[in-house]
């Protein structure tokens, strides 16, 4: 049964220029445009030299603290503990560095963002970079290329609830108060502030001229069937979102879960494989990447307590 939520009599809801005005005093994220290019450019080259990659990293102490502690984590089976970079950089491959090189800046930016709102954060990071990491394995299942915009996209979905924490902090703690106790935050979000996260998010993030992937994927990640230009990458989160709440990953902050059913029979899933032209095949490769979906969601625990 959903509960009525009200906000408290002293706070009253903010008009769209209020919102806006207070979205242009939230800080830039600086690690979503220039997210370590020397790295990037080094990893995306023919050639890839260990002691490079791992010289680089050496001169970020939190990436080097990540990188330790995610390959110790993946290769727990290891007789003892890999404390050298250049070993490392050997174990995880090009693929987890590179999501490691971005993942690094952004949440080390979204904490500062989010300041000392009280709610679960690291729940939230790892409900983040699982979306992220799903989100690839979605878009590998339909072969799109994307570079690494499908893992930003997966990793940045849900910035308006961050975004709400560092402009509207007293909207936020009503908000999550009633999350907590069981109430869907969506209409909670409309009701006591006037707008859900995911407009916040999309608001926040063309604010700052990020690229329209980025706004479309914040704006409509909970409805794909919405989107105009980017709705492969859009029903890509969304499928890979709700798997992640599906199986208890993290915190999103919306406590409600989903059902096996709801997950299998996402909007996303009818943009990723049409079964207007061939139903039967249309069928058989949404079975496919489910499957594989279901094999990465039983290592994403072991990743992420490595990443986070």
């Amino acid at each position: 049964m959903t509960t009525d939520v009200l906000a408290p009599p002293s706070l009253r809801a903010l008009t769209r220029e209020q919102i806006e005005n207070r979205l242009k005093h939230c800080p830039r994220l600086p690690s979503l445009s220039s997210i370590n290019s020397a790295l990037r450019e080094l990893l995306g080259a023919d050639h890839r030299y260990t002691s490079q990659v791992a010289e680089i990293i050496r001169r970020d102490p939190s990436l080097t603290a990540r990188l330790l502690r995610l390959v110790n984590s993946v290769y727990y089976g290891l007789s003892t503990p890999i404390n050298n970079i250049e070993e490392a950089v050997f174990y995880l491959g090009v693929r987890q560095i590179r999501q490691l090189v971005m993942v690094t800046p952004i949440i080390e930016d979204f904490q500062r963002l989010a300041g000392a709102a009280p709610f679960p954060w690291r729940d939230f990071w790892q409900h983040c970079i699982g979306t992220a990491i799903l989100t690839r394995e979605v878009v590998s299942a339909v072969r799109m290329p994307t570079d690494d915009v499908d893992y930003v996209c997966g990793l940045i979905h849900d910035v308006g609830r961050i975004a709400l924490a560092a402009a509207c902090p007293e909207h936020f703690d009503a908000i999550y108060y009633q999350a907590a106790a069981g109430a869907d935050p969506l209409p909670a979000e409309r009701r006591i502030l006037g707008m859900d996260h995911a407009e916040l998010g999309a608001l926040y993030l063309a604010g700052h001229q990020l690229p329209d992937a980025l706004v479309e994927v914040a704006r409509y990640h909970h409805t794909p069937e919405r989107a105009s230009r980017h709705v492969h990458l859009v029903a890509a989160v969304q499928i890979a979102d709700l798997l992640v709440r599906h199986a208890g990953i993290g915190n999103s902050g919306n406590t409600k879960p989903v059902s096996n059913d709801e997950w299998l029979h996402a909007s996303g899933w009818n943009f990723l494989f049409p079964p207007q032209a061939d139903p039967d095949k249309a069928e058989s490769e949404r079975a496919l990447a489910r499957a594989s979906l279901k094999r990465s969601l039983d290592r994403l625990p072991t990743i992420l307590e490595g990443l986070v």
